[in-house]
C-alpha cells in the first residue's frame, strides 16, 4: 500500500476544480486566448499558461488539432471492423498493429478481449473504396484468419470531450 501510495504522488496528477475547469474548457475549443482561458478557469493569465504547459509536458493534453466533418469531405461510409488473428503471436501482433497504423482510412483501433481480438474504425468515401481496403488491406495481411464488418447508419453522438467534471478525484498518470 505504502508503494502504491509514493507511485501516485510521482507518477500521477491530482485535478483541482480549477483544473478541470481549464481542461473542460480546452476540450470544447483551444481557440480562446490565454485571458479568455484564464478567466474561464478562474487563474492569472501566467499561472493559466504555465498549467497548460505543465498539462503539455505530462502528456495530458497529447497535441491539439482541428476536427473534421467527414461528411463534408466526402467519407461516406464508417464502419467498425472486428478483426480475428490467425495466430497469437508478438510477431503476428507486431505487425498487424504496425500495418494498420500506416493506414489511413483506420481512425481508431483497439486490441479487444473476446471473440475478436481488434476493433478497428474505418472511413472510406464509398463501399467501393471499403471493398478494395478490405480485401487488400486487411484480409490479405497474413496475421488475419476473418473480419467482420457493420457499418454505421448514422452518428447519433460524438465527442473527443472526457467527462472531466463527473469524475469526482480524477488522477492523472
Amino acid at each position: 500500500m505504502q508503494l502504491l501510495r509514493i507511485y501516485e504522488k510521482l507518477f500521477c496528477m491530482k485535478l483541482s476544480r480549477t483544473d478541470r475547469r481549464l481542461l473542460d474548457a480546452l476540450q470544447r475549443d483551444v481557440t480562446p486566448s490565454q485571458n479568455e482561458l484564464a478567466k474561464l478557469s478562474g487563474l492569472s493569465r501566467t499561472s493559466c499558461w504555465r498549467r497548460i504547459r505543465e498539462f503539455e509536458a505530462s502528456g495530458v493534453i497529447e497535441k491539439q488539432v482541428a476536427l473534421l466533418n467527414p461528411g463534408k469531405l466526402g467519407f461516406q461510409i464508417h464502419v467498425l471492423l472486428a478483426v480475428a488473428m490467425v495466430e497469437h503471436t508478438d510477431a503476428n501482433r507486431d505487425n498487424f498493429e504496425a500495418h494498420v497504423q500506416s493506414l489511413p482510412e483506420v481512425t481508431e483501433c483497439y486490441s479487444v478481449s473476446g471473440e475478436r481480438d481488434y476493433i478497428l474504425q474505418v472511413v472510406v468515401a464509398d463501399m467501393d473504396a471499403y471493398n478494395t481496403f478490405i480485401n487488400t488491406q486487411i484480409l490479405h495481411h497474413p496475421a488475419v484468419r476473418s473480419a467482420s464488418s457493420t457499418f454505421a447508419l448514422r452518428r447519433l453522438q460524438y465527442s473527443p470531450a472526457r467527462p472531466l467534471c463527473r469524475t469526482r478525484n480524477p488522477r492523472i498518470r
